[in-house]
Parts: structure tokens; C-alpha cells; sequence
């Protein structure tokens, strides 16, 4: 028999554990980054489930007030979130995890649930038990978004004959112009040429300050990553890679200037990245997300495809209990 319980702040080490003891777990995931969020931001509602008084899996999540209705959703603070489970999770476990979730948030008067999937190439062993337990209580799409992933070949030479022919000529000519990739500590500079890029083309803001992004890195030293291509040591183009776990590195923002765009800095920069990340035994590399309320940017899709990359479902699933 599974029990849900709600999670307190002096369990955090058994959370922790559990994460890194997973088939799917990410950064994200971690109570160390979730809690990085000031405590009045969110209305934490996360969850653990046991077994035989065995910690099976956790369970991110918070309250959300949406058009009258009181949700339990996917924490908001992280890119994805659903049940962390372990390698050998059992279809009858993965079942009873949904069922008990849905009489959970019944009996805590909630009037449904959104929940964000990480996508299936995250696992370990790659399993859909979940999505079948999700659906076999009555779930549905909320919304299908589709993120890039390239798969990391063993030596970069490799991952070069995945790209487009004009990507591979950018790449030299980035080269022969001058530029260099290398890691950085600059997030300030970086930071304001995303803050003009995101101005210029959307009339947005970024989702982090500054303080916020500093905050993470300080957090997690070793996977968050800033990679400049440079120039005379100007900063062109840049890129925040999180590790966000032991096979997927994801890249949380990338950035260039407009005005630099002729030295094609970003192929030469994505060109580096992949070759630190096969150094660290990484297999997939994420661009991240090309859909907006499922909607394609085809420039934005066509140009992580020149690097080989192609598309998988990062999911978000709901139900109503009113």
C-alpha cells in the first residue's frame, strides 16, 4: 500500500536522496533549487509517497488560484516537475501513484491538476508508466510543447557530420575570424545582451533578474554554465547550460548581439559547448522549447535542426475533479 504525505522543509535530506537515487529526477526537481525562490512567491504543496514506510517517490508542487479554481500544479518555480520515481518503478506502483494523487487532492478540496512531464529522454531507463497512470485516471493534454535535443556522439568530429553544411562553414569562418568560446563568469555581461535581444525581437523581460540567475549558479557551482564567444574580449553570443542530471545538459538561456551577427559566433559557441559536454560524458544536449501555446517559431526550430538536433513532447497534463 502507497501513502501520500505532505512534505515538510526537515525532510529535505530525504528528498534529496530520493532524487539522486532516481529514474527521472532532475535539477529541477531539488529542493535546493526550488527553494531559491523567495518563501511568499509560491504556496508549496509538494508531496511524498510511501511505501511499507519506505520513501518511493516525491512529488513537486504548489497551490495556484486560476479563474476561482484552487489547483495543485507543478511547482511553478521549475520547468517540469511530476512524481520522481526509481528505476524499477512497477506498472502497479506507477497506478497506484495516480490514483492516490487524484484522491489526495480530492480530499484536500482541490479542483483539479496540472501537471508538466519531463520529456521521456531524461530517464534512466525510459519508461511511460506514469503518462499510463495519468491517463487511465482521466488526465488529459493541457498542452504538448516540443523541445530540441541532440544526441552527443562520442567524440565531437562526430557531431560536427550532423550539422548543415553552412553550420559547418560558420563554424570555421567564426573561427578564422577571431572568435573564441570559452567559459565564463560574467553573467552580467551576458545577462544584458539577453536583456537587449529579448527588448529587440519579443518585448520581454527575462523570466530571471540577474540576482535570480546568480542565485542558482551559486547554488549548484558545478552544473550551471555560462559559455561566451568572444571577440577582442567583447562578449558576441552566450549560453546558460544546467546539467540537470547525469546524460542531459539543457540550455536555460541563449543570447547574442544582433550587430556581431556576421562572425556566426553562435555555431562556433554551440559547436564548443558540445564538445565540453561529450568531454564530461553527457549524451543529450536540449535547446530547449521552440513552441509557443503550441505554436512553432520555424526559424528558431529550423536552426537547432542544422545542428541535428530534432523534436520530442514536453508534455503538461490536467484534470478537472469539478
Amino acid at each position: 500500500m502507497i501513502t501520500l504525505k505532505r512534505f515538510m522543509e526537515t525532510q529535505s535530506k530525504q528528498w534529496e536522496a530520493c532524487i539522486g537515487n532516481s529514474n527521472n529526477g532532475t535539477l529541477f526537481h531539488r529542493r535546493k533549487f526550488l527553494n531559491y525562490h523567495p518563501k511568499d512567491r509560491f504556496e508549496d504543496h509538494s508531496l511524498m509517497a510511501y511505501k511499507k514506510d519506505k520513501l518511493l517517490s516525491v512529488f513537486p508542487a504548489a497551490v495556484k488560484i486560476e479563474n476561482g479554481k484552487r489547483l495543485l500544479v507543478s511547482h511553478p518555480g521549475a520547468s517540469m516537475g511530476s512524481f520522481v520515481v526509481p528505476v524499477n518503478l512497477s506498472i502497479a506502483d506507477a497506478m497506484e501513484l495516480g490514483k492516490i494523487l487524484v484522491k489526495y487532492t480530492r480530499e484536500q478540496s482541490f479542483d483539479g491538476m496540472r501537471i508538466t512531464l519531463s520529456p521521456s529522454l531524461y530517464q534512466s531507463r525510459i519508461s511511460n508508466y506514469m503518462d499510463f497512470a495519468f491517463f487511465k485516471q482521466g488526465f488529459t493534454y493541457a498542452k504538448r510543447d516540443i523541445t530540441s535535443v541532440l544526441f552527443l556522439e562520442n567524440n565531437i568530429e562526430k557531431n560536427l557530420q550532423k550539422f548543415r553544411s553552412s553550420h559547418r562553414r560558420a563554424v570555421r569562418k567564426a573561427q578564422e575570424s577571431g572568435v573564441v568560446v570559452r567559459r565564463s563568469e560574467d553573467y552580467a555581461a551576458f545577462y544584458n545582451i539577453l536583456v537587449q535581444n529579448l527588448s529587440i525581437r519579443h518585448h520581454v523581460a527575462p523570466t530571471h533578474t540577474l540576482k535570480e540567475l546568480l542565485e542558482i549558479k551559486n547554488r549548484f557551482p558545478e552544473d550551471v554554465n555560462l559559455f561566451g564567444a568572444y571577440l577582442n574580449n567583447e562578449m558576441l553570443a552566450g549560453a546558460v547550460n544546467f546539467i540537470i542530471n547525469e546524460h542531459v545538459v539543457l540550455a536555460f538561456y541563449i543570447s547574442h548581439q544582433e550587430k556581431y551577427q556576421e562572425y556566426r559566433s553562435v555555431n562556433l559557441l554551440f559547436y564548443s559547448i558540445f564538445n565540453w559536454a561529450i568531454s564530461k560524458g553527457l549524451k543529450i544536449y536540449d535547446f530547449g522549447t521552440f513552441t509557443v501555446d503550441e505554436e512553432p517559431n520555424m526559424g528558431l526550430g529550423r536552426f537547432k535542426e542544422n545542428f541535428g538536433a530534432s523534436g520530442v513532447f514536453r508534455d503538461t497534463v490536467e484534470l478537472n475533479l469539478t
